[in-house]
């Protein structure tokens, strides 16, 4: 049971939270761009934000069966895990609502493919948006791949790794 429920938390991990990074990683760049790219990798994000459940779900089943509940290394993965789904939900997913809401209004055009945008303050916050979004969203990113080099490493085990 326990290599099963591992095989579906890595897997999950795989195409849950790999997508996710991607999607919001690229996101800033086509939103600025005005581009009907950016309500899909929107799309994605939410989607995707919601299947996450299954990544902490499942680890946690798998940390209960192989008795490492109580383990710093795995509790200090679920404490990131927990600031990486906050990251997520209140400042990368509405970020981008709002991103998109520019766009939608003209405020947030990039006007042209180099972001030259002749009415000026609108392009600068728009600059200074994407700037902010891509930081967060560097971030989320940082914060799972100190839980997969947790994962990975897991400090204390026996089992060489």
């Amino acid at each position: 049971m326990t290599k099963l429920l591992l095989s579906i938390h890595v897997l999950a991990s795989i195409l849950v939270v790999g997508p996710i990074t991607v999607a919001a990683s690229m996101f800033p760049r086509y939103a600025r761009q005005a581009s009907p790219f950016a309500t899909l990798l929107h799309q994605i994000c939410r989607g995707y934000a919601v299947a996450g459940v299954a990544v902490p779900v499942f680890g946690l089943a798998t940390a209960i069966q192989l008795g490492v509940l109580t383990d710093a290394w795995l509790l200090t993965s679920l404490a990131l895990t927990a600031v990486a789904a906050a990251v997520l939900a209140l400042a990368i997913l509405p970020g981008q609502r709002l991103m998109l809401a520019g766009v939608a209004t003209g405020g947030g055009e990039g006007g042209d493919a180099g972001g030259a945008d002749p009415g000026g303050a609108d392009a600068g916050a728009s600059r200074a948006a994407a700037s902010r979004l891509a930081m967060v969203t560097g971030v989320f990113n940082l914060l799972w791949t100190v839980v997969v080099v947790l994962m990975i490493v897991r400090p204390g085990s026996t089992t060489g790794a």
